[in-house]
């Protein structure tokens, strides 16, 4: 490790915290919509979708846009503030790669199936491989949520190996 300097390391500190932080808030939204949420929708759908529809129902997608937002620019600070710290780094990077791999997937997935399944609601018809494709996206919605709490719980060992380094 190069020179650091006892203000790096408390910036460094404060940025992983912040980061874990904010981590464990999504985390418990996305639990909390995983369990509550999604079980609602998915109950009886076309019916139940309607409880997706902007404007009549409950819209979560700014909420996410938001938090997710601000989690990937403080994730990215952390990065950036323990760079000289090598095993935090390193580690840090790669939690990051995973990380950003389920959120391209979440955009690539995730997200236009919701669209859909929102769009469904409006429809007076209905598909009947719309149950599997539902079922499908609430079960890899499953493993979604866990590689994301699995992530945040590898930031924890990190942050105690930076407040190890001070003493």
């Amino acid at each position: 490790m190069e020179n650091i300097t006892v203000n790096y390391l408390h910036r460094a500190e404060l940025w992983l915290c912040i980061t874990i932080v904010i981590y464990f808030f999504i985390n418990g939204a996305q639990i909390f919509e995983t369990l509550v949420f999604v079980p609602k929708w998915s109950a009886s759908p076309p019916q139940s979708l309607n409880i997706l529809s902007d404007g009549q129902g409950m819209s979560l997608k700014m909420f996410w846009i938001i938090f997710h937002s601000i989690h990937e620019v403080v994730f990215i600070l952390a990065i950036i503030f323990c760079w000289k710290i090598d095993p935090v780094r390193n580690w840090l990077v790669i939690l990051f790669f995973i990380h950003f791999i389920v959120r391209v997937w979440t955009l690539m997935y995730f997200a236009p199936n919701i669209i859909d399944f929102q769009k469904m609601a409006d429809q007076s018809s209905f598909a009947d491989h719309i149950a599997d494709r539902i079922s499908k996206w609430q079960f890899l919605n499953y493993i979604r949520v866990a590689i994301f709490m699995v992530v945040s719980l590898g930031l924890i060992p990190l942050c105690i190996k930076l407040f190890s380094i001070r003493n």
